[in-house]
């Protein structure tokens, strides 16, 4: 499937969310230990299986377990960065893909400088907001999300913009990681690194926009967020998708 071509809308990016629920793919997550219950619980809402370690003792055997892998430079220690070098050892021995958050790097140059020694071993994809993406130098092999109110999606000279999700997205803390995740999740089961990245940001901004109807505040946000993501059809891509590129 061309990356950039969404004539075909739900047809697609349907098919890849399908493919998640009935491959039901490992994703390791190297995650900010404040949102890891979100995020596991947004994966598995998907039909993704997650995993957390980030012992160094075993985050070895977990990635070569996994059909992606998720790196968040949140919550980072000595003994994660130790972790997440480990871990992307695995995932370039075994060519799966893999995702790089950096998040807060615009706050510590230390974390910055770490974010950008990792973009050199080439993540698949990287998801970043503004303040972060204007940091760092992106590989051209490497899809780069920057996010926010609309999110782009640029690989190879394309840039694909999606426009969905909600402002209750920035009121729950976690669901900027847990776009990372989705996006491994989608990358495990389509080769198309562009297109699959970019159907995971509209998938999730969708489920956004489906619990949103039935929230009346952050509280009860985070729990039809994962009603939505377990829920969700082609039809409601095809209703509600904002997508140009």
């Amino acid at each position: 499937m061309p990356a950039g071509n969404w004539a075909d809308l739900p047809q697609w990016p349907t098919s890849m969310l399908e493919r998640v629920r009935k491959q039901a793919p490992r994703v390791h997550c190297l995650m900010n230990t404040v949102v890891q219950k979100l995020v596991a619980d947004g994966l598995s809402a998907l039909g993704a299986i997650p995993s957390m370690t980030s012992s160094t003792e075993e985050v070895q055997d977990f990635a070569r377990k996994a059909d992606a892998l998720v790196v968040n430079l949140g919550t980072l220690d000595k003994q994660r960065r130790e972790a997440i070098g480990l871990a992307v050892d695995v995932a370039a021995a075994r060519e799966i893909p893999w995702v790089l958050d950096p998040a807060h790097c615009d706050y510590s140059p230390p974390r910055a400088r770490f974010a950008q020694d990792l973009l050199q071993r080439q993540p698949t994809a990287l998801r970043a907001n503004a303040a972060e993406y204007g940091l760092l130098t992106v590989p051209d092999r490497v899809v780069a999300v920057e996010t926010g109110v609309v999110d782009h999606i640029s690989f190879a000279g394309q840039t694909i913009s999606v426009a969905n999700g909600d402002p209750l997205m920035a009121k729950v803390t976690g669901t900027g990681c847990l776009s990372g995740a989705v996006i491994a999740a989608f990358l495990a089961v389509d080769d198309d690194r562009h297109a699959a990245t970019a159907a995971a940001m509209l998938v999730l901004g969708v489920a956004a926009e489906k619990a949103a109807l039935s929230a009346s505040g952050p509280g009860s946000f985070e729990p039809a967020l994962l009603d939505a993501l377990a829920a969700l059809d082609g039809g409601d891509i095809l209703e509600r998708a904002k997508v140009t590129g």
